[in-house]
């Protein structure tokens, strides 16, 4: 496994590694996906390998540009103006399938849809364009882990599993993109992401429903009940941190306590809070702590989404 910054010359090895079926991890403006040829079904499968993921669980196809998009799916109308408004950006559409779609199946799980996004980040725009194929990336994490927003979390969590790690810093939202189906009558946001669903409804004129079943097999990414799990029991909406617990704060009134604490936004900042939770619970996660107690966030924006990870996170198994 070598990290290396994101140059145009590292950007070209990674995309010639990409087009020879090996994995690589490379930052978008959401986490760090682990990246593979999406047409080639034995690099697909070096993914669920390396991450240890369910098979029935499918992956987002990165595409640069809506011309690669509508070669692989069939763009909606209510796609298209979800397009327009966020791509490039946090968005994951779930559209038709086309007939004779070069895709692997195993990347779509075998369904007759197919989830896609065109990403803002620069590096992760200038990796699909150098690359010539679509880009199969799921986080660059184990399954269930915590997602990464940062090389070094790649590192960690995958080590020799991946063939590159292009260094691009920080990821920006910090969230994974909000994913939406859009094959019906009206749009169905299948996971709560990096775009708000008021700003998701105001685009539309509506506002979408949330898939809530969980007792049927995942269409979208991030619909598994148990995901985004550090190894260290959470407690959620907690007042206070018990003797041996770490603390995830948010916003200025936080209570007294003697361990480990991240604040993921002092200001209140749900933005702020999302680009920082990753890395906040890799870090209270490794602190060695008998739980983490997590303070209520507020549940409108952003908030959604990432009372959506933490519940997920604390779901016993």
């Amino acid at each position: 496994m070598t990290i290396l910054a994101a140059t145009p010359q590292a950007i070209a090895e990674a995309a010639a590694a990409l087009r020879a079926g090996r994995l690589v991890a490379f930052p978008t403006e959401t986490v760090y996906g682990l990246g593979a040829d999406a047409t080639n079904a034995r690099a697909v499968a070096a993914i669920f390998e390396a991450k240890g993921r369910p098979r029935f669980n499918p992956l987002i196809t990165h595409a640069p540009s809506l011309d690669v998009v509508a070669s692989l799916g069939r763009l909606t109308d209510t796609g298209h103006r979800l397009a327009a408004a966020f791509w490039p950006g946090p968005l994951t559409l779930v559209l038709p399938k086309l007939p004779g779609c070069p895709v692997a199946d195993l990347a779509t799980a075998g369904l007759d849809t197919i989830a896609i996004r065109i990403p803002a980040h620069p590096i992760g725009r200038a990796l699909l364009e150098a690359a010539g194929v679509p880009i199969a990336a799921p986080s660059a994490n184990r399954s269930g882990h915590v997602s990464p927003t940062t090389a070094a979390h790649v590192a960690t969590d995958l080590g020799d599993r991946v063939a590159m790690i292009l260094d691009g810093g920080a990821t920006p939202v910090g969230l994974e993109s909000t994913v939406i189906d859009v094959t019906g009558e009206r749009a169905v946001i299948l996971r709560l992401g990096g775009i708000a669903r008021n700003d998701i409804a105001r685009v539309l004129g509506y506002s979408p429903a949330l898939a809530g079943d969980e007792n049927v097999a995942p269409s979208s990414p991030g619909m598994l009940e148990r995901h985004y799990a550090p190894a260290t029991r959470l407690r959620l909406d907690a007042r206070e941190a018990r003797a041996g617990e770490a603390l995830l704060a948010f916003g200025a009134a936080v209570p007294p306590h003697a361990g480990p604490a991240i604040n993921l936004s002092p200001s209140g900042d749900l933005a702020e809070a999302a680009a920082t939770l990753f890395a906040a619970l890799r870090s209270l996660d490794a602190a060695g702590a008998t739980a983490i107690a997590v303070m209520s966030i507020p549940a409108y924006g952003l908030g959604e989404a990432i009372n959506d990870r933490l519940r997920r996170a604390a779901t016993a198994e």
